[in-house]
Order: C-alpha cells, then sequence, then structure tokens
C-alpha cells in the first residue's frame, strides 16, 4: 500500500529554441537551450491529489506533458506503478493510457468542434476497447450522468455547451477507460468562479467516489487549498517546497512559498507580516547561477548565488533552501 503509484526521479525537459542554421553559420550564433523542466522529483500515492504551484512559465504543463507522454524526457525517469514510461513497450504503454489520462486546461480548445459530444467521450473507447455501437453508447450515457449532465447531449456539439458543461464532457471523455490516475492541467483557469466551483466538487465527488490519484496543476492558490492533500511549488523548471496542504498554508518554510502565500489578499485583518514581492521572474533562456531564486531572495548570501540547493527532507518537509537549511531568518 505504500508503494507510489507515480514516481518521478530528477524529470527534466529541454527545449531547443537556437536561432536557425543560418544565423547560427553566418552570424556565430550560439544555440540556446530552454530548460522548462530541470531535475524535478516528487512521488504520489493511490487515492491521492498532489497539487503543483507556481508562476506562469515555471514548468507545470511540461510535467504534466511528460507524465502523460506526450513529450519525452531529456534525463531522468517516471515510473508508473513500478514500470519505467521510457522502456515500456508498445502494450505496456497502451495498458499504461487505459490507467492514465488528462484534462486540459481550456474546454474551448480540447474537443473537436467538428464532432458531436457522443463522438468525442467514446473516442478512447474506440481505441482501447472492443464495445459495440451500442454498448458505447450506454456508456456514454452513464458518463454524461456521472458528471452531471443529460444523455441526450450526447447528440449536441461542444458550442452548443458553455465553459462548465464543456469542462464537464472533458472529465467524462477523461473517465471512459476508468483511469486510476487523472492529471489535471488547470482545468478550471478558463472558467468563472462560480462555474469552478462546480467543477472542483465534481472532481472530488468523482475522486471519493472511484478511488481517483490526481496530479493537479493550478497557479490559483484558493483552489488548492480546497483541493489538494500535499503541495508542491516550482520555481524556473524546479520543484522547491513539498509539504503537506495545511503545513505549507500555515507554517511556508521557502522564501519564494511565503511570498506566492503574502499575495493572497488577507480578508481578515490580521495584520500578519509578509515577505513582499520583489523583483522579476528572470530570463528562463539564461537562469542565474546557483539557487535561481536568489536575486528575488530576501536570505540570499554568496553561497545561494554559487550552488544549486537539491531537494530535501527537513522537519517532514522536502524543501531546496540553503537559507532554511542553515537556519537563516
Amino acid at each position: 500500500m505504500n508503494t507510489p503509484l507515480v514516481e518521478v526521479k530528477d524529470a527534466a525537459r529541454y527545449f531547443d529554441v537556437s536561432p536557425s542554421w543560418l544565423e547560427r553559420t553566418v552570424y556565430r550564433k550560439p544555440k540556446v537551450l530552454l530548460r522548462a523542466v530541470d531535475g524535478v522529483s516528487f512521488t504520489l500515492k493511490k487515492g491521492e491529489t498532489l497539487a503543483l504551484v507556481g508562476e506562469s512559465g515555471c514548468g507545470k504543463s511540461t510535467v504534466a506533458r511528460l507524465l502523460t507522454g506526450l513529450y519525452g524526457l531529456s534525463h531522468g525517469s517516471i515510473q508508473f506503478d513500478g514500470m519505467n514510461i521510457a522502456t515500456m513497450n508498445h502494450s505496456q504503454k497502451q495498458a499504461m493510457r487505459r490507467r492514465l489520462q488528462m484534462i486540459f486546461q481550456d474546454p474551448y480548445a480540447s474537443l473537436n468542434p467538428r464532432w458531436r459530444v457522443g463522438r468525442i467521450i467514446a473516442e478512447p473507447l474506440n481505441t482501447h476497447t472492443k464495445l459495440s455501437a451500442t454498448e458505447q453508447a450506454e456508456r456514454v450515457s452513464e458518463l454524461l450522468t456521472q458528471v452531471g449532465l443529460n444523455p441526450s447531449d450526447q447528440n449536441r456539439y461542444p458550442h452548443q455547451f458553455s465553459g462548465g458543461q464543456r469542462q464537464r464532457i472533458s472529465i467524462a471523455r477523461a473517465l471512459a477507460l476508468n483511469p486510476e490516475f487523472i492529471v489535471c492541467d488547470e482545468p478550471t483557469s478558463a472558467l468563472d468562479v462560480s462555474v469552478q466551483a462546480q467543477v472542483l466538487n465534481l472532481m472530488k465527488d468523482l475522486q471519493q467516489r472511484l478511488g481517483l490519484s490526481y496530479l493537479f496543476i493550478s497557479h490559483n492558490l484558493a483552489v488548492v487549498h480546497h483541493v489538494a492533500d500535499r503541495v508542491g511549488v516550482m520555481y524556473l523548471g524546479r520543484i522547491v517546497e513539498i509539504a503537506d496542504r495545511d503545513t505549507l498554508f500555515a507554517t511556508p518554510l521557502h522564501p519564494y512559498t511565503q511570498m506566492l502565500l503574502g499575495a493572497i489578499p488577507d480578508m481578515s485583518g490580521s495584520g500578519k507580516a509578509r515577505i513582499p514581492v520583489a523583483g522579476e521572474v528572470p530570463n528562463p533562456l539564461n537562469p542565474p547561477a546557483g539557487c535561481t531564486f536568489h536575486p528575488r531572495c530576501p536570505l540570499a548570501n554568496d553561497r545561494c548565488k554559487q550552488q544549486k540547493p537539491e531537494l530535501r527532507q527537513h522537519n517532514g518537509i522536502q524543501i531546496a533552501c540553503h537559507a532554511v537549511e542553515e537556519g537563516r531568518s
């Protein structure tokens, strides 16, 4: 029972964003690599929700695509239920894809506008099962009911639904093969606040009923507090802190986590001290040496500028910070 469903070790993904061959040849411009994900490690247990948070461009969505196989690893490893994704054969990958699905960020772009809803939801059934057309229609009706829509909706097109209803259709498609693990890439960011709550409550209800595991990616800390069991904080392609949700929100240790939580408006008037948001996110094509957060960190010293911190256990929390390790405050 303690074996993690997903285990990510030192996963990295680099993108070649170099100038054209002609520019490199004539003007002697160097090759340029974008380190979108640069050594990420975490585990996820069965039935758990792990949230990844951070500013836009920190690599959260790239991690999601690495997990689902949409991107390949530059180095590192990802294991799903004890099996390395990179070394799986075709039949093993097909079996994994039945157990692992993804809900995309934009419900307006992730559904084919030329297909009726029934065909969209039945697409995974066509690919991975041998159900007859009648059995597929019955399964689609069951899935639509499960996500709070009407079975007759399978005859309509995506443009005939609201944003929240489209995201419910995306969830129904993700559930078609009875997966164990769903990667949720900011599934509510394109929705109104009231609709967000409906979709999140639906996802939590489905998790309890079906025993699902979620990797939930978001930059909305209020949403993360509502859905997550554990939270990982990312900055410029690396995880800087992983902790239980309540621990992280009550006593964040990493200066960047403190800065993120300090940016949440305080409606209670408690007057708690906050670390002010300082500086800008560095250029990801030319990140700072050492700890990439040191130009914005009030606790940085010479060690932070030279030595990259590793993710280590500290009082039950995983954290990558020299200042915390040395007890600076």
